[in-house]
């Protein structure tokens, strides 16, 4: 008995993600949750306990979602490290193009996650703190990799290539809602490429 449950759960707090993605914390309201899901308010409260309970556990989902599948093209041995870098780029530019609505993406939950909540939610902030140490010891790694088998050469401090590439995403995601198409992604991409090089 306890099987469907979890299923409805998944299924919930995949429409309560995407929810909360498109609308953002604050403009998501309870009876948006409630629409998305078609679960009532007494099983959302019951369930998930609140609102905040419920973004930060699709938050977490996102998370677990995205970063894993980011990050599995970054420690994929098969290719050379400059490679995998730029393997994520194409997946980042892929997903900001296939994901618009009225010529506008829909961005990255945690990017929107940071600028509408992070400096006041202390436990948004901290989810967000350990998806971003995760993802930059990976591409500390890959950096590293790099220099061992010649694909990136920039003498740059690793963790500041790191934190670049990772910043250069974000912008990548926060400019892709703001209108830029893919021309305009891929040109960021390339640039911010030519640094693991120079």
């Amino acid at each position: 008995m306890a099987r469907p449950r979890m299923f409805d759960e998944e299924r919930a707090l995949d429409a309560a993600m995407r929810t909360f993605w498109e609308k953002g914390y604050e403009a998501t309201s309870t009876q948006d949750l409630c629409e998305a899901t078609g679960l009532g308010r007494s099983s959302i409260y019951n369930t998930f306990k609140s609102k905040h309970d419920l973004f930060e556990r699709a938050l977490a989902y996102y998370i677990d979602t995205m970063t894993t599948a980011q990050l599995a093209v970054l420690e994929d041995p098969r290719h050379r490290a400059a490679d995998r870098i730029r393997a994520l780029f194409a997946m980042v530019v892929d997903g900001e193009t296939e994901h618009r609505a009225g010529g506008r993406s829909l961005g990255c939950l945690t990017v929107n996650t940071t600028v509408e909540l992070a400096a006041r939610d202390s436990r948004a902030a901290a989810i967000l703190e350990r998806d971003t140490a995760r993802r930059l010891t990976v591409l500390r790694a890959v950096i590293d990799e790099g220099r061992r088998d010649g694909s990136i050469t920039s003498q740059r401090d690793a963790e500041a290539l790191a934190r670049f590439i990772n910043a250069a995403i974000g912008g990548m995601r926060i400019s892709s809602q703001g209108g830029a198409d893919r021309t305009t992604l891929e040109s960021i991409a390339e640039v911010t490429l030519d640094a693991l090089t120079h």
